[in-house]
């Protein structure tokens, strides 16, 4: 109970300093590599438009989130155009050492010297103890994943090796519990599909979104597993039958699920809900 009660008490306390949430950078996913490349050499990236259609359609739109009160008005982002040499000589720095020996700056040292000359609002020099990971361990049973996000947001560069941490973990906890809805029309839903595509752990996923008759979603999913595993098997065989909707899933479910038996589970009571509610609209 101690622990719940610090945990409470640290995000209210970082809560009321983050005035700003930052819209998530697409670059931050990014560098995460898929198996093979698509038909022009090159490996699927998440800021593609294919990939950003896939996400952004499977999102949805949950109206009750979209327009729940917020703490303070958000103020338009503003851009600003760098070149590659301008933006390597705004993130490099360098520290010197007492005995005169220069090296180049930690990530720890960086983000405070980054945020001691160019301050940014609702972030801290020290990240709050919040997301040590025992901390987020609790704050996880609150079901508070979309508020550490946001969080992290603020307080971690895209870039930083604490951002993809702290994201990791929360999207291990949700895979591991099934809260996928806690993101569902959220703007962390689609990175948390790109990491699950990526690391081939969709299954949970999938067998959510079955049995929330999102079956259009479902085979977007594997539409985008097959994009970044173009070499697997159920890639193959959609691609040699020119499969499409829940044939997808079947396909996927028969070559390379990982929890075939509880997907095809799904899949069938779909179908049979589906059954019934044809007959029952047919009937007179």
């Amino acid at each position: 109970m101690a622990a719940f009660r610090i945990t409470r008490r640290l995000i209210r306390d970082v809560e009321l300093k983050s005035t700003v949430l930052f819209r998530c950078a697409r670059r931050t996913l990014c560098s995460e590599s898929a198996n093979s490349s698509p038909t022009d050499g090159r490996s699927p990236q998440f800021s593609d438009e294919e990939v950003q259609n896939i996400l952004t359609k499977i999102t949805g739109l949950d109206l009750q989130k979209a327009f729940r009160p917020v703490k303070q008005e958000l103020k338009p982002p503003t851009y600003r155009l760098m070149t590659d040499a301008q933006l390597a000589q705004e993130r490099f720095i360098v520290i010197r050492e007492p005995g005169g020996t220069l090296r180049k700056a930690t990530w720890e040292e960086r983000d405070r010297m980054v945020q001691l000359y160019f301050p940014r609002e609702g972030r801290r020099l020290t990240p709050p103890p919040v997301f040590k990971e025992e901390n987020l361990m609790v704050v996880f049973l609150q079901d508070r994943h979309e508020d550490i996000l946001d969080l992290c947001l603020v307080q971690f560069e895209p870039d930083s090796p604490d951002y993809r941490r702290v994201h990791n973990l929360t999207y291990e906890d949700i895979g591991k519990h099934g809260k996928y809805d806690l993101l569902r029309s959220t703007r962390h839903f689609g990175g948390m599909v790109w990491y699950l595509v990526n690391g081939k752990k969709i299954d949970g996923l999938l067998i959510d979104m079955i049995q929330r008759d999102l079956i259009q979603d479902t085979a977007s999913v594997i539409h985008l597993y097959h994009m970044l595993h173009p070499r697997g098997s159920s890639a193959k065989e959609a691609g040699e039958q020119q499969a499409q909707g829940i044939d997808l899933v079947k396909i996927f479910a028969r070559t390379e699920s990982q929890k075939a038996g509880y997907v095809e589970l799904a899949l069938q009571a779909y179908q049979e809900t589906s059954t019934e509610r044809s007959a029952q609209s047919s009937s007179p």
